[in-house]
């Protein structure tokens, strides 16, 4: 186990370190351009995990509380972790051709999830490729408060990850020049609250705690928690961002993939791992991790990993609210 460091931020002085990364990759690999493109057979992957989640809860609607626990953490926790990569596509415009429909697609795999979070996310996940690292507009990192109240003992961060879903909410007040607010979002939170009332009224009150819980581990207090861990906390520093290259991408649509997503942003889950096999002299030198669950224990009992063990660097965005990439509102 490694020792403590101070409870403080690492700090760069450097800009952004993928937009480089990536022009000098794709100099050397101009083929890459042509892994680039929408899927649109990912969109029967959105209707399939959310067809499964739904029936899966209409099936446990009248079982007892230690079923929907253990289900929602062997297989529901699996099916919304995979819903969540999907909307991360969506985001990225990698489903269909128009922002319009991908954030429609994504509103309907937010369905079971039961947060209204699919486009709030798009909103801010695309600031995060584009600022990485600025407390101002990447809602990734923790506020210096959240890190300093979580600290590094295994309590606090269990609880940190037991919550999560509820730490990434409140960061929104953090980002004060990213609109929160808008005609998608009240989209995305009415069709959310019609779904919620007409599983209370079709399914019952044990099928929303199954979907809640499915939730709430998917993205948490589980080893597919640890995806959060992987993709930017400093295991080894300086490096910024880190791929996962372990079975569990079989089941997460390659999202383990981050560096490589990061880099080429514009290739779809069923080609990344392309990306890797065409230039790998760029990514075999790179830390990386193999086990999900093993990162996920590290950072619950190891003291020197903490909300901390990110990069942050100063902002150099200028002022104002923020002209934001691909908004769905203004798509054709």
């Amino acid at each position: 186990m490694s020792q403590p460091r101070p409870l403080e931020f690492f700090h760069s002085t450097e800009k952004e370190p993928h937009l480089e990364r990536a022009r000098t990759i794709l100099r050397a690999h101009p083929e890459l351009k042509d892994l680039c493109g929408p899927t649109p057979i990912t969109a029967a992957f959105v209707l399939l995990l959310v067809a499964g989640q739904v029936g899966l809860a209409w099936a446990l609607r009248d079982s007892p509380w230690w079923a929907l626990l253990a289900a929602a953490w062997f297989v529901g926790a699996f099916l919304d972790h995979g819903l969540w990569v999907l909307i991360h596509e969506c985001t990225h415009n990698l489903v269909f051709k128009t922002p319009r429909a991908n954030a429609l697609l994504q509103i309907f795999a937010n369905l079971p999830i039961l947060f209204p979070a699919a486009i709030s996310f798009r909103k801010y996940h695309l600031i995060h490729h584009r600022f990485q690292g600025d407390l101002e507009l990447d809602a990734d990192l923790a506020s210096p408060f959240e890190a300093k109240v979580i600290g590094n003992t295994f309590f606090g961060k269990a609880f940190w990850m037991l919550n999560f879903w509820a730490f990434q909410a409140l960061r929104v007040q953090r980002l004060k020049r990213v609109p929160f607010f808008d005609g998608w979002y009240i989209a995305n939170l009415a069709v959310q609250l019609a779904f919620i009332g007409g599983s209370y009224a079709l399914l019952g009150p044990r099928a929303l705690v199954f979907m809640f819980l499915s939730s709430i581990f998917a993205i948490g207090l589980h080893p597919l928690g640890a995806r959060w861990i992987q993709e930017h906390y400093l295991v080894k520093p300086p490096q910024e961002t880190y791929s996962y290259y372990g079975p569990l991408n079989w089941v997460a649509f390659n999202v383990g993939y981050h560096n490589e997503h990061h880099d080429v942003m514009r290739v779809p889950w069923t080609r990344l791992p392309q990306v890797k096999k065409i230039a790998p002299e760029y990514y075999d030198t790179l830390h990386s991790h193999r086990s999900w669950t093993a990162l996920w224990l590290k950072f619950l009992f190891d003291p020197s990993l903490s909300l901390y063990s990110r990069m942050t660097r100063s902002g150099d965005s200028g002022k104002g609210t923020l002209k934001l990439p691909d908004e769905p509102a203004k798509a054709a």
